[in-house]
């Protein structure tokens, strides 16, 4: 959680946090695109890229409401990433 986040990082917990966001995404669009992955999933990591921005709001203040909202609200992350890759084999047909 982020409370184990921000012990173990530091004063770099946001930042390291948005960047695993990021590994998230990057990683999923590389290795679904590999396997003929398209437009349902690229919408899907957009969208999740709008929510890490959300998520980068609620916790840049390292507030306890804040983290605790977006690690309230974290499943919306995959369940846009599960949402586009569902659409996406739905398309394929």
């Amino acid at each position: 959680g982020m409370k184990t986040s921000a012990i173990t990082l530091g004063r770099f917990d946001v930042a390291a946090v948005l960047a695993f966001y990021l590994g998230l995404v990057v990683i999923w669009g590389l290795a679904l695109r590999a396997q003929g992955f398209g437009v349902g999933l690229f919408t899907a990591l957009a969208l999740v890229l709008v929510q890490v921005v959300w998520h980068a709001l609620m916790i840049r203040g390292r507030t306890r409401d804040g983290c605790f909202r977006a690690f309230r609200l974290n499943h919306w992350i995959g369940l846009t990433l599960f949402a586009g890759i569902a659409t996406d084999l739905l398309l394929r047909q």
